[in-house]
């Protein structure tokens, strides 16, 4: 078979073979090998981790994310997972909850900042919560939690006011991809759950200290090598054979086919177009949303906090790291269609006034689009999302599209992965 293959000690148990190696691919892998299963993991790149990756830019010449990922220490699914590989410690972020914003429309300043217990007392208090906003209006929180399938953020909590324009509007679009008008509000309420719901300890922002690729790749596939796994890159898998409600055969590009036998499983870990195109009679979601970054290389590092959310601007988010200022646009389709020349214009002076750097041009920058970054998170595409558990009975699905009950983050992509890799130990020690 061709591509790159990178063999450890072979194992005796059953094999599962994990196809894609981005980030839930990756979390159902290091699960079943941690479980002492034979693993295989595949993926058409040259590299792993999908749309969770590191690479050093020519025109930078920095090695830099392709997407910006803030993430929660109440996100328990990748809090087990890097425990898993060792790489615990490569978050870092402040040692409270804290969420520093900016009004480019004002020029004012704030920091939302949480308290300790369950019960929200801080949004009374003027320091904290969101100014212009009063403590009552928080309230609306609890009609995302009883929101009907149909309903969207806006439904729930309105569509104006300051609350909705500097809480819910960015908190929506940065979980959700999704405008509030549109995004579905049943996926924001299980976010407000797990994190704000229990109080600042679980919500403190977390940011890849040195990459995502540091951070969450290279000592996964360093931990699937120690645990004897195949990796292989470069593999296309093209087709998929069936017989009586399993999966018998993978045909991968380059004309090489690889039996499955019994006893084995497969773990479906690729976009959702590419996995309808493989499944027949898979219903996934069909609509997507773009995300568009851009990294400013700047002349001097930014003495500053580690990201800092921009209302009243065409970018939702800044995250620094060293002399590198990225931006995070979501729900950016219309952007995504700019030539790189034009975005960075855009973009740039939202850069220099939210940073209070000098007034001149960055030394360099790079445009990155991911015009397919998420599905479209919204009421009609939610309910097509898949379960992990397939009608073939050594089929299992993966990725932040299927049914996780989370919104298409990197907490949802890890607990898929660990979804599956239950699924597939359960049915072993059942057997």
């Amino acid at each position: 078979m061709g591509g790159v293959a990178i063999r450890g000690d072979v194992g005796v148990a059953p094999r599962v073979r994990v196809i894609g190696a981005g980030l839930s691919g990756l979390a159902a892998a290091v699960e079943l090998a941690a479980a002492g299963r034979q693993v295989s993991l595949y993926d058409q790149a040259g590299h792993a981790g999908g749309r969770c990756r590191s690479f050093f830019d020519e025109t930078l010449c920095r090695t830099i994310d392709n997407g910006n990922h803030l993430v929660l220490s109440g996100n328990r699914s990748i809090a087990a997972y890097l425990a898993r590989i060792g790489a615990g410690d490569r978050l870092t972020g402040p040692s409270r909850a804290a969420f520093p914003f900016i009004d480019l429309a004002t020029g004012e300043r704030w920091t939302v900042r949480p308290g300790a217990g369950r019960v929200p007392w801080w949004i009374f208090s003027d320091r904290r919560r969101v100014p212009g906003t009063r403590p009552g209006e928080y309230l609306s929180a609890w009609r995302l939690a009883r929101a009907p399938a149909s309903a969207t953020v806006a439904d729930c909590v309105g569509r104006s006011g300051a609350l909705f324009r500097r809480f819910w509007e960015p908190l929506a679009v940065s979980a959700l991809n999704t405008a509030a008008e549109e995004g579905a509000a049943g996926l924001l309420w299980p976010v407000l759950r797990e994190t704000f719901g229990r109080g600042e300890a679980a919500c403190r922002p977390r940011l890849a200290a040195r990459g995502l690729g540091h951070c969450f790749v290279e000592p996964a596939l360093e931990f699937l090598r120690r645990h004897g796994a195949e990796i292989r890159l470069h593999a296309r898998l093209r087709a998929i054979e069936t017989e009586d409600r399993r999966i018998r055969r993978l045909r991968f590009s380059g004309g090489e086919d690889e039996d499955v036998g019994s006893g084995e499983a497969i773990v479906l870990a690729v976009p959702p177009a590419a996995a309808a195109g493989l499944v027949p009679g898979l219903t996934v979601p069909t609509s997507s949303r773009a995300i568009v970054n851009a990294h400013f290389l700047v002349r001097e590092a930014v003495a500053a906090p580690h990201f800092l959310g921009l209302i009243g601007a065409q970018a939702h988010w800044i995250f620094w790291r060293d002399d590198v200022a990225s931006v995070t646009v979501s729900a950016a389709d219309g952007l995504a269609e700019e030539k790189a020349d034009t975005v960075a214009a855009c973009l740039w002076p939202e850069v220099r006034a939210a940073l209070a750097l000098p007034d001149e041009t960055p030394v360099a920058v790079r445009i990155v689009k991911e015009k397919r970054a998420t599905f479209a998170q919204t009421p009609a595409e939610a309910v097509r999302r898949p379960s992990c558990r397939t009608r073939f009975e050594n089929l299992f699905l993966a990725g932040d599209w299927t049914d996780t009950r989370l919104p298409a983050t990197l907490e949802g992509s890890v607990r898929s992965g660990h979804t599956a890799a239950g699924y597939i130990c359960e049915s072993s020690s059942s057997a």
